[in-house]
């Protein structure tokens, strides 16, 4: 960032600390300040959409096995989301990773169901980290940790995300039905450990407590996918830095 573009930045902050009040500053302030206030934060956006690179990503997977197209925008709000695997549990998941990861997500999946479930919900989680990954560029100015609980009824599940570029996933998703729809237990699993992958992050997801399969599968989507929110968010006090003291990620 420039040094205007710091001194832009420095003034805003100082001025949002003294708005403790912001309704009763509103009430209170002049059309000039009202009026240099929308200046000053309509300046701020142009400056981080400038600083902060695309943040989307489209990418096309062919196998013999599955053809997968995948468009995912992490400046999205989660208010453009359209799965088809041909597996619905999956969509389901998928959609909840996108809605409440408060990312865009098209994915459109044609696999080889006729012979199980297995490449086609493991292709998917690829191809989604995959550009999950070239989405998030260079990592730069990314809060990079994210770590969050989400209950569903009577199961809670927990995760916490580093984007390290290191693969790793611990998964503990506590199943016990061979099947969720026409999905197996043991898939669900796999779809996170692949997403982790090809993402490159760390990913560790635990299902605290819970009786009903589907709960529990559901409410570990969306810790994940919350722990993911708070990771790919931007870090207005560290635009343009990569988030390690290795300098890269």
């Amino acid at each position: 960032m420039s040094s205007n573009s710091v001194a832009l930045l420095n003034q805003l902050l100082s001025l949002s600390e003294t708005l403790t009040d912001g309704k009763e500053w509103l009430e209170t302030a002049t059309e000039v300040e009202k009026e240099q206030l929308v200046k000053l934060t309509n300046k701020l956006s142009s400056i981080l959409q400038s600083a902060t690179p695309a943040r989307e990503a489209k990418i096309s997977r062919k196998t013999n096995e599955t053809s997968i197209d995948v468009f995912v925008d992490l400046k999205g709000k989660g208010d453009v989301i359209q799965v088809d695997t041909g597996i619905g549990f999956l969509d389901h998941m998928l959609t909840a990773l996108a809605k409440h990861g408060n990312f865009n997500l098209v994915l459109k999946c044609v696999g080889d169901l006729h012979i199980d479930d297995h490449h086609t919900a493991e292709d998917c989680a690829i191809a989604l980290g995959q550009a999950f990954d070239l989405a998030l560029g260079d990592r730069k100015g990314i809060y990079r940790y994210g770590t969050a609980h989400a209950p569903l009824d009577e199961s809670l599940s927990m995760a916490v995300v580093d984007i390290s570029s290191r693969p790793h996933a611990t998964i503990d998703l506590a199943l016990k039905r061979d099947m969720i729809g026409t999905i197996s237990c043991e898939m669900l699993k796999h779809v996170l450990e692949s997403f982790a992958t090809s993402a490159r992050l760390t990913l560790h997801v635990k299902v605290v407590y819970g009786e009903n399969d589907h709960h529990k599968a559901e409410s570990a989507f969306k810790a994940t996918a919350l722990a993911l929110k708070q990771a790919i968010a931007i870090d207005p006090s560290r635009l343009g830095v990569v988030p390690s003291t290795k300098g890269v990620l």
